[in-house]
């Protein structure tokens, strides 16, 4: 998502949307959470991250679009004390604090916990699943939990979910809301994640049928996208492996209908809007 939102950064210029590199900030912002922890943020310290993150250019922006996975925690320890990100209202009320007055958004990306929790077992230097787990049920897992919670200790603050598994159909729309901007606005790389999972044939007569049909809107050419994705979607790509042991096709099936029924709860939440095709 990151690269996609670099790429279309001078484009967002004129309209007074920044995406700084995270390079300025990523590690400014986790030394600054650490160090405070429940105390409160010292005065000037939104002009002193503004000062670090746009250089020259704060006069001109009116939307700044910050970028951190490791917000809420590193892997290794992202269900520490058994709980999914114990952390997150705490620095999500810090970082209100820091920039009190500024309107503040956020956007979260789930993910089935089916294919997330093997995944982030690989991003960690630990052996086993029930490390990570910190003794955790993987099907106690319910992100509209996390949601709840967020929505609690930031009332006011629009939260903006999607699903990853959604992304390939949603990518264009979701750089759109990033940055505040019209559902016509261009967007380079919004094909970008359908390209990741189609073959290149697909993807030459997916760009050659919207060359040819110019007038289509965003409903229909989502239409579009589902039908070459039918027909061109690379089953290697899409499939993910659940290699953890102990894990059978039943726990998986399990967590994937916990999921589903989890969505249809985040959906339903104030203040919550959820991004699906």
């Amino acid at each position: 998502m990151f690269k996609t939102l670099l790429r279309n950064r001078d484009g967002f210029k004129a309209s007074g949307v920044a995406v700084p590199g995270p390079g300025k900030y990523r590690q400014l912002i986790s030394e600054m959470l650490n160090a405070l922890g429940d105390a409160r943020p010292a005065p000037g310290s939104r002009d002193i991250l503004l000062d670090s993150i746009l250089d020259d250019a704060a006069d001109h922006v009116d939307r700044m679009i910050l970028s951190h996975e490791n917000l809420f925690s590193v892997p290794k320890i992202a269900f520490q004390g058994g709980m999914v990100y114990r952390k997150a209202e705490q620095r999500l009320r810090v970082l209100q604090e820091i920039f009190a007055g500024d309107s503040i958004e956020i956007f979260i990306g789930l993910r089935n916990p089916a294919t997330f929790l093997p995944a982030l077992l690989a991003a960690t230097p630990l052996g086993t699943l029930s490390e990570v787990l910190h003794g955790l049920d993987p099907m106690q897992i319910r992100w509209s939990r996390l949601i709840a919670r967020i929505t609690e200790a930031v009332p006011g603050v629009p939260v903006t979910v999607w699903c990853d598994e959604d992304s390939p159909l949603v990518w264009g729309e979701l750089v759109r809301e990033f940055a505040g901007l019209e559902p016509t606005h261009p967007i380079i790389g919004a094909y970008s994640r359908m390209a990741d999972i189609t073959s290149q044939e697909g993807m030459t007569r997916f760009r050659a049928y919207l060359a040819e049909k110019p007038d289509l809107n965003e409903v229909q050419i989502r239409r579009v996208m589902v039908a070459f994705l039918d027909k061109y979607a690379d089953a290697s790509k899409v499939e993910h492996e659940c290699d953890i042991p102990d894990w059978d096709a039943d726990l998986v099936q399990d967590l994937t209908d916990q999921y589903e029924e989890d969505l249809f709860e985040i959906g339903r939440m104030p203040s919550v809007t959820l991004i699906a095709p």
